[in-house]
């Protein structure tokens, strides 16, 4: 701190109030510093390759290379003893794939098997790209609708199946392009404007209109409406009432009662999570074994019909580019892209954080994304790690992406040679799956949390569910970032200012709404500001700054005193620019014309020194107003208030 001038004009320094310490003005950081610090602060915040300066060549480069590809990383120190684990739980997930796979393929109106595809090809590649030693990789029902809702207002799969089919592939060919250039710029903070609030309200409100668009599986109806919104549901429901078969609902309500009480049971039992993660399984297999006997194709229960035997056949010359249907194709790729990485990641990092392991955002995009392009190519649509699978997983005690692995390999087995037998499934199998599945996503408490915690953000959660549900998916997606990014650019626009008062004999200084007995200094207003000063908020931060000081001279004058200094703490503002800087200028001249002298405390490097190339500290404040904390400028204006005031006495 320098030493303060006396008040009414009198800039002479004052001797006996120079603090030990003093704000540091003329540190300079050069441009190209700068700019590297914060390019690197912007995509690189976790400097993920810290430490390479200093190994040989070859060793940096095999240290990028198990960057880049993580399973280097733990295959060779893999064991006997992790791949016992890794076994169980690849098998108990792979259990749960084969009726996910098949169920979210017909929720998306696509064949089936391309469920089971899409359950063998991209597990392998996850296994060697994949950080996250929990996630189980595949199809997820939000994904599916919000594609089939988008893809089908222009392709019907009625009127055209094959092209329906060959635009699924090409958006998940997009979106794996999408999410990988994601990755590898460094652009995960994309992903972040998909805020937990947003997100929890659009799975919850996906998983309301899934589980009412299963009425047609439960009903065993033919017909139903290819729209997503809650009234052309219903109105579907009793159009085609003629259509309901009392067979599938009485066969679908004994199912639903068994994987209720599956789920049920794990919750008493923990140690029993097997019982709920095969049950899906076992409803196919009794649903299928019933519809045999019964044979209930011809008795109200519809089944799902043939399923070719053999691999995923290559589907890179069914991808569609072509002017009419590309720009549906990418519109589809980027917002289930989009949605995808968010859930994976997650589910990834929530996981992890339970054994105490990091995983790494951008790596997470490049395997999502590299995984999608290879589907695009062998007949997968969109994958990514679903909550449901990767809990099973996780509680099943994996080790490694291993576990991937061993699903892969049942999935191949099961194209290979018991495929066929999953003709026999009954739809409202499937359906029953489908209900118990969506339920555990209308997170009631979560939304209550909200509501008591952030009412801001329960509205973000409440556009997005009911957006979803009363509209579309896309609407309430967008409804809701688009308010959550409102929100944001209002904590910009219009940041936080407070007033402080002194607390512990003056030695601490704190925001006297929050601490109400907190003392107010005569004849001084102290603000902290905190935030950046910008172009955006500076307008409003000179009117909220000359109303706070209008607002304690109206208050000064009560007690017949005069306001006479202004003391800004900046500790909290981070950045500023020119037209920043300009405002400072403004309100120093406006509060000049008053009589109401103007100090600064702890200016940050980069604030400091914009201040002073612009001449800002020289030619208005003057450096000898400008401290290292509040105590240092509250004892200077005291100070430089007393010597006024012996002055005016001297001169009477």
């Amino acid at each position: 701190m320098g030493t303060a001038a006396t008040g009414g004009g009198d800039d002479r320094p004052l001797a006996g109030v120079a603090s030990e310490h003093k704000v540091n003005l003329s540190a300079r950081r050069p441009f190209v510093e700068a700019l590297r610090t914060g390019l690197a602060e912007t995509f690189f915040p976790d400097d993920p390759f810290r430490g390479f300066g200093s190994r040989p060549p070859a060793a940096r480069a095999w240290g990028g290379l198990k960057y880049f590809v993580p399973a280097l990383e733990w295959a060779p120190r893999y064991s006997l003893g992790k791949f016992k684990y890794d076994l169980l739980a690849g098998v108990t997930i792979a259990s749960l794939a084969i009726p996910q796979g098949i169920s979210y393929a017909k929720l998306a109106n696509l064949p089936p098997i391309i469920g089971l595809y899409s359950s063998f090809v991209p597990p392998l590649l996850y296994a060697v790209f994949g950080s996250s030693n929990n996630l189980a990789v595949g199809t997820v029902a939000a994904a599916s609708l919000l594609l089939a809702s988008i893809i089908e207002t222009e392709v019907p799969p009625e009127e055209n199946p094959q092209l329906y089919l060959q635009l699924f592939y090409t958006a998940a060919f997009f979106t794996g392009v999408i999410q990988t250039a994601l990755g590898v710029f460094r652009l995960g903070l994309i992903v972040d404007f998909l805020s937990r609030s947003t997100i929890t309200g659009f799975m919850g409100g996906t998983a309301a209109i899934i589980i009412l668009q299963q009425l047609k599986g439960m009903l065993g109806m033919k017909h139903f409406t290819p729209k997503t919104d809650l009234i052309s549901v219903i109105r579907s429901v009793f159009q085609y009432r003629h259509e309901w078969k009392w067979q599938s609902a009485v066969l679908g309500i004994c199912f639903l009662l068994f994987l209720l009480s599956s789920k049920h049971l794990r919750k008493k039992r923990p140690n029993l999570f097997w019982v709920s993660a095969i049950a899906p399984f076992m409803v196919v297999v009794i649903g299928g074994i019933f519809a045999i006997l019964v044979k209930g194709n011809e008795h109200g229960i519809p089944i799902v019909g043939d399923l070719k035997k053999g691999i995923n056949p290559l589907s890179i010359s069914q991808l569609t580019f072509t002017d009419k249907h590309v720009n549906l194709a990418v519109k589809a790729g980027f917002l289930s892209g989009i949605l995808a990485l968010a859930e994976g990641i997650a589910v990834g990092r929530s996981l992890a954080l339970i054994k105490n392991e990091q995983i790494d955002g951008n790596k997470e995009m490049i395997a999502f994304g590299i995984m999608n392009i290879a589907g695009s190519f062998t007949s997968c649509y969109l994958t990514t790690g679903p909550f449901s699978k990767s809990a099973v997983n996780f509680h099943a005690g994996c080790r490694t992406p291993m576990s991937n692995v061993v699903m892969s390999v049942c999935i191949m087995l099961v194209l290979l040679f018991l495929a066929p037998l999953f003709k026999y499934t009954p739809l409202v199998a499937l359906s029953s799956i489908i209900v118990v599945a969506m339920i555990g996503l209308i997170k009631v408490k979560e939304f209550c949390h909200l509501y008591r915690v952030d009412k801001f953000d329960f509205c973000i959660c409440m556009v997005a569910f009911v957006g979803v549900v009363f509209f579309t998916m896309v609407i309430g997606l967008g409804a809701s970032v688009g308010l959550s990014v409102i929100r944001a650019l209002l904590h910009v626009a219009r940041p936080n200012t407070c007033k402080l008062g002194s607390m512990a004999g003056g030695e601490i200084f704190r925001d006297v709404r929050q601490y109400p007995h907190a003392r107010n200094i005569p004849n001084v207003l102290v603000l902290q500001l905190g935030s950046p000063i910008y172009f955006v908020n500076a307008g409003y931060l000179r009117e909220r700054i000359l109303r706070w000081v209008e607002d304690e001279e109206n208050a000064c004058k009560i007690d017949g005193q005069d306001l006479q200094y202004l003391v800004l703490d900046l500790s909290g503002v981070s950045s500023i620019d020119n037209m920043g800087i300009g405002i400072l200028v403004e309100v120093h001249k406006s509060l000049d014309r008053k009589g109401i002298r103007v100090a600064l405390t702890n200016p940050r490097l980069e604030v400091a020194q914009k201040m002073v190339l612009s001449g800002y500290i020289k030619d208005t404040i003057g450096e000898e107003w400008v401290f290292l904390t509040v105590k240092d400028a509250i004892t200077a204006c005291r100070y430089a208030l007393q010597r006024s005031r012996s002055k005016e006495d001297g001169e009477v």
